[in-house]
């Protein structure tokens, strides 16, 4: 294989926009340590996981539905974060319902939501964008019903579990919610690599006519799609809780987006059928470096951190368009040389 053919197929690999990401990442932490003293504590690190545990739960959730292709998505999961953080906040303040049963029916809630969602879309052939944004001003509106102003969450034992920190072995220390993201992407990575669904969902994406034809299940996986991201969405909630302590109507504007930039970032394509999960967690820490940039810089805007996001992802995009041309020109001239 000589140089060009070899550049051909690095290109062409479904890796190769994770391998962008992850040396972005390196690029941007290897100039945060060159400019600022401290950044290269290992706990700025592990902070980044701590800030960005909701956001790396509800992106996981949030890959399952892209990947199902045919413009699938969901931007109800900011507001599902935000209805569950209310629920969570009433009952803890209002119910002698113990922690685990009050986070057991709000798991339910984020479930619920996304089987209705995924249902719709599926069956009946409804747009994903516009079901999801049905959701979107649904789970706001809930959240409004239930309590227009903040509820405090001050259950001692649920403050203690926000509070609990983890060690990492003297480098530092993460939080209970950064401990649950990292189980949550350890789980959909052998979910998407290992099983049956995993499989099925990246066909369906690829192809849904031709996975419907295998006879796969495309109703029932892209409904289970939606059902994960719902879920995902109420677990980021209750860890969204953990930082806030409490409930408000609110909570996690934005988040979808920052969800789906994320994905996108870390390697899925919008178009479905191609993702790499372990590029989501760069793809959020990404967006969290950047911040931590601005933190350490002292007198810059937050708001650069989306400035900064928009403009990686409208390049993500603009690379996601030219790798699947140079995918298809490589398949177009492949095709014409077996033919002759």
């Amino acid at each position: 294989m000589n140089m060009k053919q070899y550049i051909n197929s690095a290109i062409a690999s479904r890796y190769f926009q994770f391998f962008v990401t992850i040396i972005l990442f390196i690029v941007l932490y290897g100039i945060g340590v060159a400019m600022y003293n401290g950044f290269s504590r290992p706990q700025v690190f592990w902070n980044l996981l701590i800030d960005n545990a909701s956001l790396i739960i509800v992106t996981v959730g949030v890959t399952f539905t892209i990947i199902t292709g045919g413009g699938g998505i969901d931007i109800s999961v900011g507001a599902v974060v935000a209805l569950v953080c209310m629920c969570l906040a009433y009952l803890l303040q209002n119910t002698e319902l113990a922690i685990p049963v009050v986070i057991c029916l709000v798991l339910l809630i984020g479930i619920v939501i996304g089987f209705v969602q995924g249902y719709l879309i599926s069956v009946f052939k409804m747009q994903p964008f516009i079901v999801t944004l049905a959701g979107m001003f649904f789970c706001r509106g809930m959240t409004a019903v239930i309590s227009r102003d903040t509820i405090n969450i001050d259950n001692p034992s649920y403050v203690a579990i926000a509070s609990e920190r983890i060690n990492m072995f003297g480098t530092g220390f993460i939080s209970v919610g950064a401990l649950v993201a990292l189980i949550i992407l350890i789980i959909a990575i052998i979910v998407l690599k290992y099983t049956k669904f995993g499989r099925t969902i990246f066909a369906i994406g690829g192809n849904e006519n031709s996975a419907s034809l295998m006879g796969l299940p495309v109703t029932k996986t892209k409904i289970l799609a939606y059902v994960i991201s719902g879920f995902c969405a109420a677990l980021g909630g209750v860890v969204y809780s953990w930082t806030m302590l409490s409930g408000y109507t609110l909570h996690a504007m934005g988040m979808e987006m920052d969800a789906i930039a994320s994905s996108v970032i870390g390697g899925t394509l919008l178009t479905g059928g191609v993702a790499f999960m372990p590029g989501t967690i760069f793809g959020v820490l990404i967006q969290g470096i950047i911040l931590t940039f601005i933190t350490f810089q002292g007198t810059l805007s937050a708001w650069w951190t989306k400035i900064v996001v928009g403009a990686l992802l409208c390049i993500f995009i603009i690379m996601q368009a030219l790798i699947t041309e140079h995918k298809n020109k490589l398949t177009s001239k492949s095709s014409m040389e077996s033919n002759k």
